[in-house]
């Protein structure tokens, strides 16, 4: 269609729908963490997702992208470079036996040296050549079932570039100890390790134990955690271990508690060498609770992983400018140099609830500290106070998402999705323990598996997709042998390659202005609507692309002159010169196809 200027609509961008929704609606919020798995080693061949489609890879200085990793001589006579590879690409045994394979190391050592001062590059040297290994949705039916259903977050990260305990310390107070931050240093840390015997593993490091106050006596007002005594609220309600069986009662009597935080047994925890299928058996179970509750129409369920477990991932972390307070150190060990404690590399995230239903991506950058501050938005919102603790870095409270854009509040989906059995691995309590098993490393190849399809996405937008803006029907289309903007049908696929936009960054990744490259020939989105050829980057216009929230969709405005690019109801467009034109934004599809 034809591009249409000065037009105006009549209808007010709407604020709210009729039946506006609200954080008050509430009731229940259900966090659960798993152990010990990178966000590209079990989504990333997912359509829609930031995974192995990813059209915005780092190319480092060598030439090489993020995807080729280092690999030495005398690991390989055939080969300088390890690409994303299935772990069971032989088939037969080796199916079951990556249920069980350990990838590496998750410890501080091991991550800082696999992320290479930011090359990111050395997963294979570093740590093992399985790190960069994935596996496919037969492998974990349940987890794929469970993220497509609802919404996950495809740019959530472990709170801090090492183990366990420290990320899950994250997840119940906010840091861990960095110098500069709120803590002072007689309070423990800094808690790099999975140390928790008393005393420190060096002067300053690790010190355990750790004396600041957790989000939990924020909520119950009371002193500290570890020193809870029987009959307090704190031992009673955290340090108790009431059971699943508990939770399972609770969800089916409606009676849950305000806030649960379920860790479930070792042997479901997805943590090597336990198997993903039973972790994944774990997922189901506690999702059927919560779907199946009188309550799920008020309950959200967030399901997170604490760490990468050794697996690599290829975004390079997020993180703060260097020297930032509470965040940068120097390396304790003398190894690194000045390094940042986190957010690190990605990992899974899934948010189930009516409000999260529908097969939808999150693109906002989070971390654990993200499900904290959407704790405390939500018990603001319902009317406590004194639940905000300042415990956390403020950085993390800055720049990290607090997970609302997430949520469609307006227009809750109460249909559930239809998810496997899954069986578990014999007895129940008779888990088969494989142990690192040094599985052979796929031939070369740099076309990981993906599958084609596509997510709506929600949230504010970053880079790593292909992306379609759609509006009345309509897509925004660079057609071959045009070279103005123009529209078109997209089909319901989503699918044509003229359609695909891609998105970069410019001065500021946190500013929410980029320019777009469309997916057909590499031209560039220009001013009113032209477009410029792909050798003339620098002509590209910055476009301010503002997310709306509940089913808004989002605006696309030029930085230069201010105007909004939009579609009306016939298919053409047309440009704004303020948003009282427009009724309501684009919607965005995230798409993964092979052509």
């Amino acid at each position: 269609m034809g591009f249409l200027l000065g037009v105006a609509l009549t209808a007010l961008l709407a604020s709210s729908s009729v039946n506006a929704g609200s954080l008050k609606d509430i009731e229940h919020v259900v966090i659960f963490m798993q152990e010990n798995r990178a966000q590209d080693t079990y989504y990333g061949t997912m359509a829609g997702v930031r995974g192995f489609a990813d059209p915005n890879v780092q190319i480092n200085p060598d030439g090489q992208s993020v995807w080729n990793q280092t690999v030495d001589p005398n690991m390989s006579d055939r080969s300088s470079g390890l690409f994303p590879f299935y772990l069971g690409w032989k088939g037969g045994e080796t199916l079951d036996a990556i249920q069980c394979m350990a990838a590496g190391d998750n410890g501080y050592h091991a991550n800082q040296a696999a992320y290479n001062h930011g090359l990111n590059n050395a997963w294979a040297t570093k740590n093992t050549p399985w790190s960069w290994g994935y596996y496919k949705r037969e492998d974990i039916p349940a987890q794929f079932a469970i993220a497509e259903g609802w919404t996950s977050a495809d740019m959530y990260q472990e709170s801090q570039i090492t183990a366990t305990n420290p990320n899950r310390v994250t997840l119940i107070s906010g840091s861990i100890n960095v110098p500069g931050g709120p803590q002072s240093p007689d309070q423990g840390g800094v808690y790099i390790d999975n140390n928790e015997m008393p005393g420190c593993e060096k002067p300053g490091v690790s010190c355990y134990p750790l004396k600041w106050k957790t989000i939990f006596e924020f909520y119950e007002d009371a002193g500290q955690f570890q020193q809870a005594k029987k009959g307090h609220p704190l031992a009673d309600k955290g340090m108790s271990f009431v059971g699943l069986e508990k939770f399972y009662e609770d969800a089916a009597n409606g009676t849950l508690p305000r806030v649960s935080f379920i860790v479930g047994p070792t042997e479901l925890s997805e943590h090597p060498p336990y198997r993903p299928m039973d972790g994944g058996w774990l997922q189901k179970r506690i999702t059927d609770a919560v779907t199946s509750s009188p309550k799920y129409s008020s309950t959200l369920l967030m399901i997170s992983f604490d760490e990468t477990g050794g697996f690599g991932d290829h975004v390079t972390p997020f993180h703060s400018p260097q020297g930032t307070a509470g965040e940068w150190m120097a390396d304790p060990y003398g190894d690194f140099g000045d390094v940042f404690s986190g957010p690190g590399f990605r990992v899974p995230f899934i948010m189930v609830s009516p409000w999260t239903r529908g097969g939808r991506v999150f693109t906002e950058r989070c971390d654990h500290n993200s499900q904290i501050m959407f704790i405390e938005q939500w018990l603001t919102a319902l009317g406590y106070s004194g639940v905000q603790t300042d415990q956390m870095v403020p950085w993390r409270r800055a720049h990290m998402s607090n997970l609302i854009g997430a949520l469609d509040l307006d227009h809750p989906d109460y249909s559930l999705p239809n998810l496997p059995d899954i069986p578990l691995s014999g007895d129940r309590w008779k888990w088969q323990l494989c142990g690192h098993i040094a599985l052979p490393i796929a031939a070369q190849s740099d076309t990981p598996s993906r599958s084609d399809g596509y997510k709506e996405v929600v949230g504010y937008l970053t880079e790593g997709r292909y992306l379609v803006f759609s509006k009345n029907g309509y897509a925004l289309r660079g057609q071959n042998k045009r070279w103005d903007l123009d529209t078109g049908k997209p089909g319901h696929l989503y699918d044509k390659k003229e359609d695909r936009w891609i998105l970069h960054y410019t001065e500021d990744e946190e500013s929410e202005i980029f320019t777009l490259e469309n997916a057909l020939d590499g031209r560039w989105l220009g001013p009113r609507g032209e477009l410029q050829a792909p050798e003339a980057r620098s002509s590209a216009s910055q476009i301010r692309i503002t997310f709306l929230g509940n089913g808004l969709g989002y605006t696309l405005r030029y930085i230069e002159g201010g105007d909004y690019l939009d579609i009306d109801s016939l298919g053409n467009l047309v440009l704004h010169n303020s948003d009282s034109g427009l009724d309501q934004g684009f919607s965005v599809v995230s798409v993964t196809y092979h052509d």
